[in-house]
Formats: structure tokens, sequence, C-alpha cells
């Protein structure tokens, strides 16, 4: 019988806490949607300096502070960012491009070769949104 060897989400759920599972997932890609996840990474903690890195759903990089301020999803063709109240945010650079159509949360994909706006992200990452 073959010895079974540990898949790399075995090896990454074995690595502890949630920023050093983050960094495995940058590490694991290694390609550009490991250094967008990276870029996007630390846009929110200049953002939010006291937020607040969790991981979720068996492999999603969450990003809380009172709550979850967005995700970091990859994907084959895109990184995913979702704000949980991305429909209550002003949003005049039109930083959300995807999830439109949604009651509460609006999502940026971002593509290879496309150019993070790191000052837009900023802003939308630290504001919080607007009462109904």
């Amino acid at each position: 019988m073959a010895k079974k060897t540990p898949s790399t989400s075995t090896k990454v759920n074995e690595a502890g806490s949630p920023s050093r599972l983050i960094d495995a997932k940058i590490t694991e890609l290694g390609d550009w949607r490991g250094e967008m996840l990276a870029r996007v990474r630390k846009v929110i903690k200049q953002a939010v300096p006291d937020v607040v890195e969790e991981w979720k759903w068996r492999g999603v990089s969450v990003w809380e502070q009172a709550g979850i301020i967005c995700t970091g999803e990859t994907y084959k063709a895109v990184v995913k960012m979702t704000f949980a109240k991305g429909a209550s945010l002003d949003d005049p650079s039109g930083l959300f491009n995807s999830s439109l159509d949604g009651n509460t949360r609006r999502a940026v994909d971002i593509h290879e070769g496309d150019r993070l706006d790191e000052k837009a992200l900023n802003t939308s990452t630290k504001k919080k949104p607007k009462k109904a």
C-alpha cells in the first residue's frame, strides 16, 4: 500500500494562526494571485491597523473589526474581495465591479494585469457603512 502524503490543504491547516494560514496561501499560490492577495492585505492593514485576520470556510482570508470588513478569495482567474456591507458604502471611484445586484455585499474582482486602486480600496476599507 502506497504511503499517503498530506495534501496542501492539510499542510496549510496545520500551519497555525489565521495570519500564518494567509501567509501560507500567498506562498502556495506562487503567482500573480498571491502577489495581489499580499497587496490587498497590506492595504487593508494600513487602512485598519487593528484589523483582525481570520481564516474561514476552508481557506478564505477574512479581515474583521467588529464584524467582517471583507474577504479575500482566490480563483483561477481572479482575486475577489467581497465587502460584507459593500452595498452601503459610497463608491465614487467605481471600485466595486462585481456582485452589484446584491442587497448587502459588493465585491471587487481583480484580474491578472489589473491595476489595484489602492487609494479607493483604502477609503472603502476604513469607512463605516451608512446607517439605513
